[in-house]
């Protein structure tokens, strides 16, 4: 059994091999003359999922011209790849995030302005609300007076 063993070290390189040899086992062999074994001729590989073309409409004419993929609608070709429309559409709504986010952040600023103009003139909502209940009782009341002034009026005429 042993001897078995020392022969199979010693096909996989020797006793000092130890895992080298199994790598080496492994390994696809290296041919014996490089410049005979056939080569690939290497071009960009081409993707298989790529459509033909696509007829840009009108609106997809301007969101090419508004991204920057070309400088008039005059230039945009009859058939665009939908790769080049789909990279002009993320673009552009990239671009209307971006102006989103600027007009949020002024109509912030613009909010906090008029609050504090509203503080220096002594303005709260909390002081508002208490004289426009204030105005509400007072209608109230004066409704009622009223209301009870004409049910006077219509039992004074009843009663005569």
């Amino acid at each position: 059994p042993m001897c078995c063993r020392s022969r199979a070290l010693a096909e996989l390189g020797g006793r000092s091999g130890g895992l080298a040899g199994l790598r080496r086992m492994c390994s696809k062999p290296q041919p014996e003359n490089p410049e005979a074994s056939p080569v690939a001729p290497t071009h960009a590989p081409r993707p298989g999922f790529k459509l033909p073309g696509y007829r840009p409409s009108p609106m997809d004419q301007r969101i090419l011209v508004w991204s920057g993929r070309y400088k008039t609608p005059d230039q945009i070709p009859d058939l665009v790849s939908f790769e080049t429309l789909d990279a002009a559409r993320n673009k552009l709504r990239v671009k209307a995030c971006y102006g989103m986010i600027v007009i949020t952040i002024l109509a912030c600023l613009i909010t906090v302005i008029m609050g504090k103009r509203a503080a220096g003139r002594n303005e709260s909502l909390t002081a508002l609300n208490m004289e426009k209940k204030a105005r509400w009782r007072e209608e109230a009341k004066i409704a009622r007076e009223e209301e009870a002034a004409a049910g006077a009026v219509v039992l004074a005429e009843k009663s005569q």
